[in-house]
């Protein structure tokens, strides 16, 4: 993503967790690292929503009829490489991503690692749904998680040991 201006619009809804200092900066330079590894070309545009497990168990009945919290939805604007453009920047719209930020405390604690590393891994994990990528089956889950994992480790929040599957 050379020299194309991203616009990352971050809203917070929820109350269960504070989000600490640097975070949303951090969501930013992943938004960034992830489009700039996938060499999308042109503006973009993507919305990123905090949550709560509550919020996110709604969404995940009414868009997938899975009556449970989860850790992240992906709400892809594009099909097949082709966006929604703002009309007013000429930005491509990607699409949202919805973070529950008690799961990614949970989840945090459950893996060893600090709250950064895990919303910075789901928000690479989601973009990476948002430009197409799926994990269906076992190859495109690897593919995935190799490309969440690089992008980790240039923003110098590499996997601990526990967090590894082998």
């Amino acid at each position: 993503m050379t020299d194309n201006k991203l616009r990352v619009i971050i809203t917070n809804n929820q109350k269960a967790v504070k989000i600490p200092t640097g975070m949303r900066m951090l969501v930013r330079r992943c938004c960034h690292a992830v489009l700039e590894l996938e060499e999308f070309e042109g503006p973009a545009e993507i919305s990123v929503t905090f949550t709560d497990n509550d919020e996110i168990r709604k969404l995940n009945a009414q868009y997938r009829n899975i009556d449970s919290a989860t850790d992240v939805l992906s709400f892809p604007m594009g099909e097949n490489g082709v966006y929604d453009t703002n009309i007013d920047t000429g930005a491509k719209i990607l699409g949202d991503v919805v973070i529950s930020v008690e799961k990614a405390v949970e989840q945090a604690n459950a893996f060893g690692h600090t709250l950064q590393r895990e919303v910075g891994y789901l928000t690479a994990h989601s973009v990476l749904h948002l430009l197409g990528y799926d994990h269906i089956d076992n190859m495109e889950k690897v593919r995935m998680r190799e490309k969440e994992e690089l992008v980790m480790d240039q923003l110098g929040l590499p996997a601990s040991s526990s967090y590894i599957v082998q």
